[in-house]
């Protein structure tokens, strides 16, 4: 059984910066991907960012490119995501799922619990 356990979620203003962090467990993650997703009130959940466990090919949202990196240590089975200049926009609940497939977590995937992401104007 696959957990995803996400952090660093928080409040902060408008050009501020957070670091969120996905510790995985339950197997081994060298292959495959695995991916942030963000839901705001009253939006569907949307695909923010993935990144490959062996090659580490990322791939981005537009509306976060340029500002959120994404990465991960294979080491500690944890994937990241730094996010920067960040906007009241990105306000929003944010979860890691894996495994991806394009920028979608496959039907029957995992996904953490979530951390809240508020940022004020």
């Amino acid at each position: 059984q696959v957990q995803l356990v996400e952090s660093g979620g928080g409040a902060v203003q408008a050009g501020g910066s957070l670091r969120l962090s996905c510790a995985a467990s339950g197997r081994t993650f060298g292959s495959g991907a695995m991916g942030w997703f963000r839901q705001a009130p009253g939006k569907e959940r949307e695909f923010v960012a993935s990144i490959s466990w062996s090659a580490g090919n990322t791939d981005y949202a537009d509306s976060v490119k340029g500002r959120f990196t994404i990465s991960r240590d294979n080491a500690k089975n944890t994937m990241y995501l730094q996010m920067t200049s960040l906007k009241p926009e990105d306000t929003a609940v944010y979860y890691c799922g894996e495994p991806t497939l394009g920028r979608h977590v496959v039907p029957g995937g995992s996904w953490g619990q979530g951390t809240q992401v508020t940022v004020s104007s």
